[in-house]
């Protein structure tokens, strides 16, 4: 068993670097990745650097995934820098798995947080022990701070700065598919009309209290590992929660069934104790039902997992605002009480108060 490696908690005053992992939106989009910036530093009081990829044009930055490597060693190993937050995801950061050296990251434990493309190496530092942050980035999510619900930046403040622990999740009241146009300087940071959330999360199936160890990400980017020798191995399942959400790209509801199967004929159903799934981006009520239909048939009825809970409409991934979840870290799914809780603090430096 790999042994579990935790991050410092931040403070008001720790420093935070700044890498673009996948693409070079930054370069492209100032205004909204200063905004960002300028919520770090004002909203959250947190120091801000800059690593040397964070601006790059986005054809040097495609070109070169060595790069992009070599500022994630250097965030680690500097023992100035505190933690370590992406702009923004992409679409191939997958790219630059084979240019890291884990020793360096398994060693240097410290805060690392994004969403998105960001799952591939989220993903992979956590089978290499760390724990790590599924999150905003400083473009979606961070930038947007302002105008978004109070209880979205209590909720970030909590898991950055630390808070007692058994921690429970709590739906937002009103959630938004996105963002207005970056390029137009009158209306940067908003968001799109918003919804009221007045359902919550529903859990699907399930009628007993399961809990385990979070491990997930983006469904369509975990696709982009299966097969290659960052994908977990056979007995990594046992005693895991798997998050999934879907991207802007908007794979259809029987799209998502499709990489959804592939985990039962893994035999990776068998082995979980939960599954959450995050709100889908644009999809309409009528698509959103055809999933979660399509979702119970796969784990219910191919694969004859009636009592797997299953909790659908979280609030996490691409929609906002976002909960934080903690790779690694085991969280409590109770579908009698349709609560999530996070059981245990995701730093080496909080105390966990028993139940």
């Amino acid at each position: 068993m790999v042994k579990k490696k935790k991050p410092t908690v931040l403070q008001p005053g720790s420093t935070i670097a700044i890498i673009s992992p996948s693409t070079g939106l930054p370069h492209l989009l100032p205004d909204i990745y200063d905004l960002g910036l300028r919520h770090l530093r004002e909203t959250f009081k947190l120091n801000v650097v800059e690593m040397p990829t964070a601006r790059m044009h986005p054809d040097e930055l495609y070109k070169h995934p060595e790069l992009r490597a070599a500022d994630i060693h250097q965030c680690f190993l500097d023992p100035a820098i505190d933690g370590i937050l992406c702009s923004i995801g992409g679409y191939e950061s997958i790219r630059i798995l084979p240019h890291l050296d884990s020793e360096i990251i398994i060693n240097h434990p410290k805060l690392i947080m994004g969403f998105s493309d960001a799952t591939t190496f989220l993903s992979y530092f956590n089978q290499l022990g760390l724990v790590t942050f599924y999150g905003p980035s400083v473009m979606a999510g961070l930038a947007q701070i302002s105008h978004l619900p109070s209880a979205y930046l209590d909720h970030l403040k909590a898991m950055l700065f630390g808070t007692s622990y058994p921690y429970v999740y709590k739906p937002y009241e009103h959630w938004t598919q996105g963002y207005k146009d970056w390029s137009i300087l009158e209306t940067l940071g908003e968001c799109l009309s918003f919804q009221s959330n007045e359902e919550g999360w529903c859990f699907l199936q399930g009628n007993s209290v399961a809990s385990g160890e979070l491990w997930g990400g983006c469904i369509e980017v975990l696709e982009f590992m299966k097969g290659t020798s960052y994908w977990p191995s056979p007995d990594f399942w046992q005693e895991k929660i798997l998050f999934f959400e879907t991207s802007e790209e908007k794979p259809s509801p029987m799209q998502v069934g499709y990489m959804l199967r592939n985990y039962g004929m893994q035999g990776i159903l068998s082995k979980i104790k939960g599954i959450m799934f995050g709100r889908p981006k644009d999809y309409t009520v009528e698509e959103t039902m055809e999933l979660h239909r399509i979702l119970q048939q796969i784990v219910r009825d191919e694969f004859k997992e009636p009592k797997l809970p299953i909790v659908v409409q979280v609030d996490f991934g691409h929609t906002d605002p976002k909960m934080v979840l903690p790779f690694g870290c085991r969280v409590e799914l109770d579908p009698v009480q349709a609560s999530i809780v996070l059981l245990e603090s995701p730093f080496c430096d909080v105390a966990t108060i028993q139940q």
